[in-house]
């Protein structure tokens, strides 16, 4: 296994250790400014989250997840992109590198979170990605937005892309066992057959979801 050390001189395309620390640390910084990122949107989402519950008895999401992308799948993806590995060419290339996913009970309130949170003036919305409306061929359901964010550093502002995925319980739930089925779908005689039912969970899984709030509506 790879230590850090090793892992951020790949990065940077080092070979010299003696030089790792001081070379290392445009892309360690890189990482921070990811980090940091991440945190301004967890904040507005929190302060929203607060807020609806006071006005309406209620919050519209039930959990957040962040991660920052690992360094060596930030290689791999650079690398498939056959792009020379800089930090410049990660900030400009890739937008997943921060990621965050809100967990929602119904899909009526991924629309008003992810509304409510893009219409702030430091917000702006790079890419939107709408999975729920228009669910891929597999089923998959969830709705993306790469926005940029303003990070308030020492000597300066510095916007950063943070991806933002909307999804259910049961939307989250069903990426997450389709996930965990794909890898081994090659070892199966019949793949297609898996792929058939996971689809038909899926449509049922939306059903459910809008059903669930056609009750929550009448009961309000």
């Amino acid at each position: 296994m790879n230590t850090s050390a090793e892992v951020g001189m790949e990065v940077m395309g080092l070979n010299d250790p003696e030089t790792a620390i001081k070379d290392m640390q445009p892309f360690m910084e890189l990482m921070m400014y990811y980090e940091c990122a991440l945190m301004e949107i967890e904040t507005k989402l929190k302060v929203l989250n607060s807020e609806f519950n006071i006005q309406h008895n209620r919050n519209p999401f039930e959990s957040i997840k962040s991660r920052v992308k690992k360094p060596m799948s930030i290689i791999e993806k650079m690398r498939k992109k056959g792009l020379e590995i800089t930090t410049d060419n990660i900030m400009d290339n890739l937008t997943d590198i921060a990621g965050v996913r809100v967990i929602c009970s119904f899909p009526e309130d991924i629309y008003t979170v992810s509304e409510l949170l893009t219409k702030q003036d430091d917000i702006t919305v790079v890419n939107v990605k709408d999975y729920i409306r228009n669910p891929k061929p597999n089923g998959y359901r969830s709705l993306h937005l790469i926005v940029e964010i303003p990070i308030f550093l020492s000597n300066g502002k510095k916007y950063m892309k943070v991806e933002v995925q909307f999804r259910t319980i049961a939307m989250d739930f069903w990426a997450s066992l389709d996930h965990k089925l794909k890898y081994k779908k090659d070892n199966l005689k019949h793949p297609e057959i898996i792929a058939q039912e996971l689809k038909k969970c899926a449509d049922m899984s939306v059903a459910m979801d809008y059903k669930m709030q056609e009750i929550r509506n009448m009961l309000e």
